[in-house]
């Protein structure tokens, strides 16, 4: 990470009331895919990472049982918050959270669910969303990440951000080499798959832009300790 917490954090607060006027196609077109590939069913529970103003947040609520938002901006939370109360989301949490360190324990309320899995899991989150925000972490740093988000076990990792499809080109208007440090797809790709994950889909929006959809069946206690998959 080229800059501190801190630094990253201050410099989105003083963003958050123009974040979302001031951003580019290709991080609006991203957005979109993050959003259409996530596609949580009735009784998922979606942690969006660096969910900044909401915007992946509040466009799933609708469709999830509970969508939990984490950021490092209090700035840019305080954004997300005031737009789901002017849209009546009441499903929605937001709060202080980094990719290493969500700051997330899995607790929900799995008696008010209608309709239950069939299969029984230790991690309680269904779907993982991210959006322009893991480039700020080193290779080294993502890679942790990935390990930190594969732990809570999540069916589904959706991420959008800035990633190398080709040749860096710093003059691109979503990446600043003094404070972002996108990798390769191809390095993001080792990492999903070393953690466990299977890449199910690549969508390249830009040369520099991409949307990487990560996916890996749920263990359950019996496959854990025998190694054995077993039918539901």
């Amino acid at each position: 990470m080229k800059k501190s917490l801190e630094d990253h954090a201050a410099r989105f607060d003083e963003q958050a009331t123009e974040y979302d006027e001031s951003k580019s196609d290709e991080y609006r077109a991203c957005a979109n895919l993050v959003i259409e590939h996530a596609a949580p069913e009735a009784d998922d529970i979606v942690l969006d990472l660096g969910t900044g103003t909401g915007a992946i947040a509040l466009a799933l609520a609708p469709d999830a049982k509970r969508v939990v938002g984490r950021d490092i901006s209090e700035g840019m939370m305080d954004e997300a918050r005031a737009k789901a109360d002017e849209q009546g989301l009441e499903n929605l949490e937001f709060d202080y959270g980094t990719f290493r360190e969500p700051e997330y324990d899995g607790a929900v309320d799995t008696e008010s669910s209608e309709t239950p899995r069939a299969h029984t899991r230790s991690a309680r989150v269904d779907v993982v969303t991210s959006n322009f925000a893991m480039h700020h972490l080193s290779d080294d740093e993502k890679r942790e990440a990935i390990d930190v988000i594969a732990a809570l076990e999540p069916q589904k990792f959706v991420l959008g951000d800035v990633m190398f499809f080709g040749e860096p080109d710093p003059d691109a208007v979503f990446y600043s080499p003094e404070v972002d440090d996108p990798a390769t797809v191809g390095e993001l790709a080792d990492a999903f798959t070393d953690a466990g994950f299977s890449l199910t889909a690549v969508e390249r929006v830009h040369e520099q832009v991409g949307v990487l959809v990560a996916e890996r069946m749920p263990t359950s206690p019996a496959t854990a300790e025998t190694g054995l998959e077993t039918d539901e």
